[in-house]
Order: C-alpha cells, then structure tokens, then sequence
C-alpha cells in the first residue's frame, strides 16, 4: 500500500504535469506575470462554470472576502453576521475593517450555519451574512436569501471549501455554490478542491457595480494608471498560479466525483457503528463535494483516535479544536455558552480524515479498518 497523506498532491500532479510544465514554460517565456492571457482566461472558463457574470482574480481567499466586504461599503460598527464553526479567516476580516462580528451557532448534520440562530442574531445593526459552505456542503442557502431579503442585507458567501458543489433549491432548480449571494470568496490553496501551487483567491458576482468597484480595490483602487477612483489594496493572481487553475478546473468535476466515491467508501464501512456519525449527504454527487471527509466520534475519545491514527501512519485533521467565540482575539462579553451548545460539542467530536483525489480502495479499508478497530475496543 503507497503512503496515506492527508492530501495528494504529488499524486494528482503525476496526470496533469506535461500541462503545467508547458502552460508555466509559456509564462515564462512571454514574461507576462501579472495580469497576463492564463489570468483573463481563467476568469472566463471559471465564470462560464460556475454561471455567473463576474470573476475577479485576487491573491488569495482571504483578501478575497476583505474586499468582497470593502466592495459592499460597510461601515465600521456594521454587524456581520457568520458561523462560530469555521476557520478564523472568515472573522478575521470582518474584525481588520472594524465591523463587527456576530458569531451564532451551526447545525449538528451539516455542520453549516444555523438559520434559527441568524434569525435570532439579526439587529438594526446587522448588514450582512457570511454563510461557510463548510466542508464542501452548501448551507441552507434558499432561507438564507430570503431572510437577507426580508432584513434588507447582504449575503456574502465564504465558497473557499465547496467550489464545484451545487446548491438545490426546493422546486428542483440548482446553482453553483457561489453564484447564489449578493458577493462570494473562494480560496485557491493547494489543499483546496479547486487548488494552484501557491496563494490565489478569487471574488464572485452577479452585480455589474460591484464588479467594477472589486476590480479597481484588487488593483489599488486604479482603472487608470495613477488614477486611484477607491480605497484599494494590491491583491492579484499571478499568471503561473492562474496557469495552473486553468489546467485542473477542466478536471474539477472529475475531482470532485473521486472525492464523493470514496466518501461512499468511508461512510458504507463506518455504517451501523454506535460511536461514528458521518457525514449526513444526499444520493446527488454535486451537493457535496467533500473538501473534508468529516466524522464525530461519541464516545468522548476524539483525541485518544487522533494520536492512534497517527501512530499508524494515518494523518488526519480536526478543523476546529476551538470555537472562535472562545478565541482570544474574537471573545465578546454579549455571547452566551448557551447559544453555542452545537459547537461546543462538534469541538470535542469531529475528525477528519484522509480526502483527495488519488484515495484509493486500499487505503481506505486500512484506514477505515483502524477506526472501528479503535472505538469498538
């Protein structure tokens, strides 16, 4: 059995190497680094994918959503609205453009967004929502839409881990994770679903305006060269990181497709066992696209499995061991523990384990094997 790693990203490049060795050498040699074809093209096969005017490269995911949020025009003191149970990144710059964060709790299943919760959160402060596609799954994002609308705010998707996933709507129809908020970001790390070898990010939408105005704040506030029209900031994908994204979107399907099979894998041998939960998904492959194979372990040794898997040369992750409401930087004297009673327990419970691409039948029954080995003993 070849090595388990966490991510392979060795191995998918094996497939795709003689294409990005050839679309690098071509940067290379017209020296068109920034800003060059493989950026404008990219952004076009990417807004043709996903179905959506608008996609405004930037330098990666997190710029992505600080711009995304400078772009709406919200105000220091405005209420953002967003889940207790992601990672920081999506509160970190909610807190750099001194809005105000508003941290609410996720649901047991999906682990997404709790649409009570937001409903509970809103005030005459609130602006915006920040939804997370946590885990490559969509939050419920036909409530979420129609609560911005009722309150009159913004829906900024957080898409870093669920590019390629749809979203179905109750009468049957389906969008692409992305193109259903006023604004979205996504992330293009290498460990992402959608990943370049390096940072990339990128912004999506519908909204002519707003596209206009992310595109000069990307470019530091410029259209005209020395002619700053906004308050902007120096965030671009370089053209061999878009080189790459132009090579592996083609496959993201397939990607995505290998990832929801082992998935099945995983969730077919844990099935009937008293102290794993999986992951709840549907029969339909584009609903979840599993950047995180995601369990929760019942019986109160989360941690005891960590350190045994890795003693048997299995990795595996736990996103997230802390709550951001109990981060040091995001702590806030209005939250009550009661309001967070999902996330306290998902904290002590979920693991992640192996998920790309290049799993195959072996290693998962060794992996799967050692689990139930563990919490039956």
């Amino acid at each position: 059995m070849k090595k388990i790693q966490m991510v392979d990203l060795k191995g998918q490049y094996e497939a795709i190497k003689d294409t990005v060795k050839g679309a690098i050498d071509e940067v290379l040699e017209t020296s068109a680094f920034i800003n060059g074809p493989y950026v404008h093209q990219f952004q076009k096969d990417l807004e043709s994918y996903l179905g959506i005017k608008h996609v405004i490269p930037c330098a990666n995911g997190t710029d992505a959503l600080q711009i995304a949020m400078m772009g709406l025009g919200l105000k220091p003191g405005d209420e953002v609205i967003t889940a207790d149970f992601t990672f920081a990144a999506t509160v970190e710059v909610i807190a750099l453009l001194q809005l105000t964060p508003v941290l609410v709790d996720v649901n047991a299943d999906d682990f997404n967004i709790s649409v009570e919760a937001i409903k509970k959160a809103i005030t005459p402060k609130t602006k915006a929502i920040v939804p997370v596609h946590l885990f490559g799954r969509c939050a419920n994002m036909e409530a979420i839409m129609e609560i911005a609308a009722e309150h009159n705010l913004y829906v900024i998707e957080d898409n870093a881990q669920a590019i390629g996933a749809s979203y179905l709507y109750k009468d049957g129809s389906k969008k692409k994770a992305g193109a259903i908020g006023h604004v979205a970001a996504t992330s293009f790390f290498p460990s992402k679903n959608l990943g370049c070898y390096g940072d990339g990010g990128a912004i999506f939408t519908n909204d002519d305006e707003l596209a206009h105005t992310l595109r000069g704040i990307v470019n530091h506030g410029m259209y005209e060269r020395y002619h700053h029209d906004v308050v902007g900031v120096n965030s671009r994908l370089d053209s061999m990181q878009a080189a790459v994204l132009a090579a592996k979107l083609p496959r993201l399907d397939q990607y995505n497709e290998a990832r929801y099979r082992a998935a099945q894998k995983y969730s077919a041998a844990f099935k009937g066992q008293e102290h794993i939960i999986t992951p709840d998904f549907s029969d339909n492959k584009e609903e979840h696209v599993f950047h995180q194979y995601t369990l929760r372990i019942t019986n109160g040794k989360r941690d005891e499995l960590v350190k045994f898997l890795n003693e048997n040369g299995i990795p595996c992750g736990v996103y997230y061991p802390i709550p951001l409401h109990l981060q040091k930087a995001y702590t806030d004297s209005r939250y009550n523990e009661a309001d967070f009673e999902v996330t306290n327990q998902l904290v002590k419970e979920v693991i992640s384990l192996p998920m790309h691409t290049e799993l195959d039948d072996e290693q998962i029954d060794f992996i799967t094997s050692k689990v139930i080995a563990f919490v039956n003993d």
